[in-house]
């Protein structure tokens, strides 16, 4: 696998994420060993499912993908970079240029309108104010809410705000996607409708990887692997 020394490299062809033997050790009395040598090939296109409980590692797991943490020992590559070679401010830069986050409890800011929630993405990337206004109606139309531009979060119900989320997510065109319980606060049919909407996301070619401890929302994904006491196992 090779290395290069610039951020970002997306016209790699090999698999845009791999775990080599990676372990995460947190130290503590007593120390956690969330992950035991994880070995895990994303390749491009690729929507995957990780299965497991809440303390099986799934959380540091995400958090290792997504660089907002490094691994103990083993390797990271993304699009076929060493990351455990990469300063944090291009480890930051990486992250921003290239993934995309969604989270189980939306983070949204309530004083300000869904346009300008979903324009604080571009902020995040140094893009002017009229791109950044541009992305973000492109990525609202796309999740189907362009017609929520001007309401607030708190008006909006469970599923419209995860739904912002995903636009906020994906507004910078991410190459891949991480989410983390997207469905957790949401009812049955709210949870059908994200799924149904990360389908079209994944079908659209944008690498998608789900954490969750719900069976029924892992089948939407095309893999689906099991995650337990830090250890990986491959279900399909």
């Amino acid at each position: 696998m090779n290395t290069v020394s610039t951020v970002g490299n997306p016209d790699y062809d090999g698999p845009i994420a791999m775990l080599d033997d990676v372990t995460r050790l947190f130290a503590g009395s007593p120390q956690v060993l969330a992950l035991r040598g994880v070995n895990l090939r994303i390749e491009r296109g690729d929507y995957l499912a990780i299965i497991g409980p809440s303390g099986s590692g799934k959380s540091t797991m995400l958090n290792t993908l997504g660089l907002l943490d490094r691994p103990s020992t083993g390797t990271y590559y993304f699009e076929g970079i060493n990351t455990s070679e990469l300063a944090d401010d291009d480890r930051a830069a990486l992250r921003g240029e290239a993934i995309g986050f969604v989270f189980q409890s939306f983070h949204l800011m309530p004083k300000r309108t869904v346009l300008e929630n979903v324009m604080l993405a571009g902020t995040y990337a140094g893009r002017n104010r009229a791109e950044r206004e541009e992305r973000a109606r492109q990525a609202l139309k796309r999740v189907g809410l362009q017609h929520r531009v001007n309401f607030y979060p708190t008006t909006l119900s469970g599923g419209e705000r995860q739904r912002v989320a995903i636009a906020r997510a994906i507004a910078n065109e991410p190459r891949l996607l991480l989410a983390d319980e997207p469905t957790g606060n949401l009812d049955r049919r709210n949870s059908e409708l994200i799924m149904e909407l990360f389908a079209e996301l994944g079908a659209s070619g944008l690498t998608i990887v789900m954490i969750t401890h719900d069976s029924h929302v892992a089948e939407a994904a095309q893999k689906q692997v099991r995650i337990a006491d830090g250890l990986l196992t491959e279900l399909t």
